[in-house]
């Protein structure tokens, strides 16, 4: 009963088997070879337009070169407060772009569009002492399990725009949010005005694959240099390219998606029925916060089951009673039905 993080998941046998295939032979390096080329056309027809595409090892890697790609001397990157990118990313998307990030408040875990536009205001373009506003990122789906739903993408997307500030997608959890949403890749970006996109792979089934994807070629010319300069580009790229090769493969990606938002569901529906917990809130993805009797949450631990307790929100601090702790429960394309039957057994019906 796994449910500490989907980085715990290992990874599908087909993507497996697509890097083993891929291992003997020789291919162009530095990602020149066919299998690159073919990659990258497949997330073009994926998006429905000419992208340009980056491949880099971690998502850390991949939020903060694609910030770092559209820095500007005293740039603020705008990021929901309890963003991955501000709150556990040990400062590396300030670091490789030499920006701030600026927390912007909001309710389930999403950026609130007025609260966003009221933070730009406070960075004019002529103020040269407070810095100037040259970036947004959101998280789609987001820390805590919620997701942004298209309109408020847009509304976002709108407010970026009147700055003239690029939208970065931290998509990590792309598919799960792109599954919940029931939207095409398209839909849920650059038909939104997201001007560039964490790509990820790992958390869903791959080995150690991420990617940047840039919606305007001609907005990606640095990012070769500052790839390079990060120790992100492989000169056997290839088997990044593999795993993608056998994730991407009639729409793999998706159906691992869907299962572990199904499994969250179930597991969802679970909880609300069980006496010794509740929901802490709505969640969409494959992420569930709840709350649970101490007594049932050690009961689940002894019976093998593995998940991380969560910290109370500092806003809400009676969604907690004293003998209750609030957890966070994360499913995966290998979660089982037995796996969450058997953590809901644990509760108490």
């Amino acid at each position: 009963m796994f449910f500490a993080s989907d980085n715990w998941a290992g990874a599908h046998h087909k993507i497996a088997e697509r890097l083993l295939t891929e291992s003997s032979g020789f291919a162009s390096a530095y990602g020149t070879s066919e299998l690159d080329r073919k990659v990258e056309a497949r997330f073009a027809e994926i998006f429905e337009r000419d992208v340009a595409v980056f491949f880099v090892a971690t998502g850390t890697a991949a939020n903060s070169l694609a910030l770092a790609s559209v820095q500007r001397p005293g740039g603020i990157t705008f990021c929901h407060s309890e963003a991955h990118v501000i709150e556990d990313e040990c400062g590396a998307p300030d670091f490789f772009s030499g920006a701030r990030l600026v927390a912007v408040p909001g309710e389930a875990g999403k950026i609130d569009a007025d609260k966003l536009s009221a933070k730009v205001a406070g960075f004019p373009e002529d103020a040269v002492h407070h810095g100037r506003a040259t970036a947004v990122t959101i998280t789609q789906a987001t820390e805590i399990g919620t997701v942004y739903s298209l309109a408020e993408i847009d509304a976002i997307s709108a407010i970026a725009g009147e700055r003239g500030m690029p939208l970065h997608m931290d998509g990590a959890r792309f598919a799960n949010a792109l599954a919940a949403l029931d939207a095409s890749p398209a839909e849920m970006t650059w038909k939104r005005g997201v001007d560039i996109l964490s790509f990820g792979g790992t958390k869903n089934g791959c080995w150690c694959a991420e990617a940047i994807v840039f919606f305007d070629p001609e907005q990606a010319k640095e990012i070769p240099f500052i790839r390079k300069r990060a120790a992100q580009l492989f000169s056997k790229s290839r088997f990044i390219a593999a795993q993608f090769d056998g994730y991407l493969e009639g729409n793999l990606w998706l159906d691992l998606a869907r299962h572990a938002n199904g499994m969250a569901d179930r597991l969802r529906s679970g909880i609300e029925a069980a006496a010794g917990a509740r929901l802490a809130w709505e969640t969409a993805s494959n992420e569930v916060f709840a709350v649970v009797a101490k007594s049932a949450a050690k009961k689940a631990e002894e019976k093998g089951a593995k998940f991380y307790e969560w910290p109370v929100p500092v806003a809400h601090p009676e969604l907690v009673a004293k003998d209750e702790t609030l957890i966070r429960l994360v499913t995966s394309f290998a979660t089982t039905q037995a796996d969450v039957d058997g953590f809901v057994g644990c509760l108490g019906a």
